[in-house]
C-alpha cells in the first residue's frame, strides 16, 4: 500500500536542503514492521532522500556482515508500487567487513573490482537498476586513488549512479580525486558526508566518531565554502540524543567552557521559537552557510516528525548570528 498524505503533519516539501532519513539500523535494530512505518511517514511528510551503505549494520547482525539495510529498503520498495519514483536513494562502499569481528582491518576497501561488486550487490538487494547518489564510505591507503576515481566515474557513464560522493575523507584527498577527475573528463565527487553538528569537541580529544577525518573541520567548511557545487551532508547531527536526553550525557570531548555557552544560546533561541535543541539545532545546519542537508536516523515516527519541524523551522539572521558567534 502507499503511503498517503496526512494534512496534518508537518512536512518537508519545498525545504532546501532536504532531510535525509538515515536507515542504517533498519532490518537488525529496527523491525521490519517498524522501520516500514517510518519510511511511510517520511514520505508522506514529502521527504524524498534515503541514505543506507552496503555495510550497515554489520555491527548489529550475528553474522558479522551487512546488508539488511538494503535488502530491507528493497522490500519496502517492492510492496509500495510508485514510490520508487518519489525517492532518491544514497548508499555506500568501502566499509564492509571482509572478515567479520575484524573492522576495520579488513574492510573490503574501493578497488576497482570491490566497486563495481558493491554497486552490483546494492543493487539486488535494493531492488532497483540505478542508485541517484553513491560514495566512498572512508579512504582506502591500499588502492590508488586513480583507480577508486576511475570505477566511480565508470558507474555514472554507465547511468548506474548518478552522482557521487566521499565520507570521511581528508580535504587533501577530496581535492586530488576531483583533479584527477577532471583530468579525465570524468565525474568527480560532488557531495561530503561527515559527521557535523552545532556543538565543537576539543581538538586534541577522542572523536565520537570511528573515522580518522570523520568530523566536519574549519577546513572542510572553507573548502566547501569556496566549492559551491559539492554539498555537505552532516551525519549525527543530533548527537545520538545528547541535546535532549537527560540518560544520554555528552561524551568528554565536549567537556569544555564553549560547550556551556553554546548550550545556553540553544536554549535561548529554543525558548523564543516555542521549540527545543534538537530543533534549533536542525534549522541551524540547514540555513546556514554552507547549508547542510542533515542524516537524521529515529526509531520512532515521533522523533521523525520532530526532525522534520525543525528542518521547517526558519532563524533570524540576528537568532543565527547569536548562535554563530556562541564561543
Amino acid at each position: 500500500m502507499e503511503p498517503t498524505a496526512d494534512p496534518h503533519r508537518p512536512t518537508v516539501t519545498d525545504m532546501n536542503p532536504q532531510l535525509a532519513l538515515g536507515a542504517m539500523l533498519f532490518g537488525t535494530v529496527q523491525d521490519e514492521r517498524r522501520s516500514f512505518e517510518i519510511l511511510d511517514r517520511f514520505v508522506d511528510a514529502g521527504g524524498v532522500w534515503i541514505d543506507t551503505a552496503n555495510c550497515y549494520a554489520f555491527w548489529s547482525d550475528p553474522t558479522g556482515f551487512g546488508g539488511q539495510s538494503e535488502t530491507l529498503l528493497g522490500r519496502w520498495l517492492a510492496r509500495r508500487p510508485g514510490v520508487r519514483d518519489r525517492v532518491r536513494i544514497s548508499t555506500k562502499v568501502g566499509c564492509e567487513p571482509t572478515e567479520a569481528g575484524r573492522f576495520p582491518d579488513t574492510a573490503e576497501g574501493l578497488s576497482a573490482g570491490v566497486i563495481k561488486r558493491g554497486i552490483e550487490g546494492s543493487l539486488r538487494r535494493l531492488g532497483t537498476d540505478h542508485v541517484e547518489l553513491y560514495w566512498a564510505h572512508k579512504p582506502d591507503a591500499a588502492t590508488p586513488l586513480d583507480e577508486t576515481v576511475a570505477a566511480f566515474d565508470e558507474l555514472v557513464s554507465a547511468g548506474t549512479v548518478g552522482r557521487l560522493g566521499c565520507s570521511n575523507y581528508p580535504v587533501w584527498q577530496l581535492e586530488r580525486a576531483r583533479q584527477l577527475a577532471r583530468a579525465h573528463g570524468g565525474a568527480g565527487f560532488t557531495a561530503v558526508q561527515q559527521q557535523h553538528t552545532y556543538l565543537h569537541p576539543r581538538p586534541v580529544a577522542e572523536p565520537l566518531v570511528r573515522h580518522r577525518f570523520g568530523v566536519v573541520s574549519d577546513e572542510v567548511l572553507h573548502y566547501l565554502e569556496h566549492h559551491p557545487d559539492i554539498a555537505l551532508w552532516a551525519y549525527t547531527p543530533l548527537l545520538n540524543g545528547r541535546y535532549t536526553r537527560p540518560d544520554r550525557p555528552l561524551p568528554a570531548e565536549y567537556d569544555h567552557p564553549g560547550t556551556a555557552r553554546r548550550l545556553a544560546a540553544l536554549d535561548e533561541i529554543a525558548a523564543e521559537t516555542g521549540t527545543n535543541r534538537n530543533r534549533v539545532v536542525l534549522a541551524w545546519l540547514t540555513g546556514g552557510t554552507p547549508a547542510a542537508t542533515p542524516i537524521v536516523g529515529v526509531s520512532t515516527v515521533e522523533q521523525l516528525d520532530e526532525a522534520v519541524a525543525g528542518v521547517s523551522l526558519e532563524l533570524t539572521a540576528e537568532q543565527r548570528e547569536r548562535l554563530d558567534s556562541a564561543m
